[in-house]
């Protein structure tokens, strides 16, 4: 009797300690262990989702990206004289300025990082005031030539700039247009020659901040349709589309296109700003403050705040009328900024309903 309780027994002692075993749970590590990793802003969530659709925010427009957008700003003087019309690049641009070089043309200084256009265009030469705002974003400067105060401070300073005068391999130029308006590069390109010239990739971006991306706007007039005059032989204008909630774009009353794209430049977030311009010499170069402090108007979801403004942080931004610090968030989407003469000031040059 007892031969045959020994095997009863010690089969009973195994499936006990078996399932002791199967129980066992394993202890995680501590946390002090664990990687540290920098912390990410997760894009807002949209309406009856559970979780963001990416996982990453870019820090210059607030849009929701699949992979850290953790690359160093790349700013590119674009032409806009009318034979340079219509541009490419502009429509993935980040944040654009739009001010008076000489006469009465303007010139865009487009601010890319975090989308890449297959192309951008036509590039052009450089002011003193484009390197101030190129500085604010510790941006590679790209452009062709520039004014001689341009070159001098380029020359003593340590801003990282790419003029095509002197590194042509990383442009080129087109047979449908006429010099000085065919010169376009790319950012594979412009990234070469980063890396050919020992340039950093890497830079700690300026903060902005932004609303949700489900955010409404609920105050201000209503301004769907904006005249803006940089000069008397320049105007341009913007007219609310409900669909997209942006800006599209019309220089002298024709739709302002993308050449690449063919698709109409749109606007998120509009600020109009005042500044103070003086003519430096015969050639029509100016002097432009682009530091402030001055008056503007942030337009958003077919709405106007009026805004002042001041570069901050070491960029341009918009704060609440009688709220010293108060800055105001801008709409998740790209940024343009357009600045105006200070005379006959803001009520002279910008209308809108």
């Amino acid at each position: 009797m007892k031969k045959r309780l020994l095997p009863m027994i010690f089969l009973t002692l195994v499936c006990t300690m078996m399932a002791a075993c199967s129980q066992e749970v394993a202890i995680p590590p501590e946390k002090d262990d664990a990687p540290v990793t920098a912390p990410v802003t997760p894009t807002p969530e949209q309406p009856g989702k559970t979780a963001p659709a990416f996982p990453y925010t870019a820090p210059l427009t607030g849009l929701g990206v699949s992979a850290r957008s953790e690359g160093r700003p790349v700013m590119v003087m674009v032409n806009n004289h009318p034979k340079a019309r219509p541009q490419s690049g502009l429509d993935k641009a980040d944040i654009v300025y739009e001010l008076l070089a000489e006469g009465e043309v303007t010139r865009f200084v487009a601010i890319y990082q975090s989308q890449k256009p297959q192309v951008i265009g036509p590039v052009r030469s450089i002011r003193p005031y484009f390197i101030q705002i190129g500085a604010g974003f510790d941006a590679v400067m790209v452009h062709a030539g520039g004014s001689p105060e341009a070159l001098e401070t380029l020359a003593h300073s340590d801003y990282s700039n790419i003029n095509e005068i002197s590194n042509g391999k990383y442009f080129w130029r087109e047979k449908f247009r006429k010099a000085p308006h065919n010169l376009y590069t790319d950012l594979t390109r412009i990234e070469q020659a980063m890396k050919d010239k020992g340039m950093r990739t890497r830079t700690e971006l300026p903060y902005l901040p932004f609303l949700p991306a489900n955010a409404a706007i609920t105050t201000g007039e209503r301004a769907e349709n904006i005249n803006v005059e940089f000069h008397h032989l320049y105007k341009v204008s913007y007219q609310y589309d409900p669909k997209t909630k942006r800006y599209l774009r019309f220089t002298e009353g024709e739709p302002h296109l993308d050449l690449t794209t063919n698709q109409q430049l749109s606007v998120t977030n509009l600020l109009v700003i005042a500044a103070k311009h003086r003519v430096l010499d015969s050639e029509g170069r100016r002097q432009v403050d682009v530091v402030g402090p001055g008056d503007g108007y942030l337009f958003q979801q077919g709405k106007v705040q009026p805004v002042k403004w001041k570069k901050s942080g070491g960029i341009i931004r918009a704060y609440a009328v009688g709220g010293e610090n108060e800055e105001l968030p801008l709409l998740p989407g790209n940024t343009w900024v357009n600045i105006v003469p200070d005379v006959p000031g803001l009520k002279n040059e910008v209308n809108y309903q």
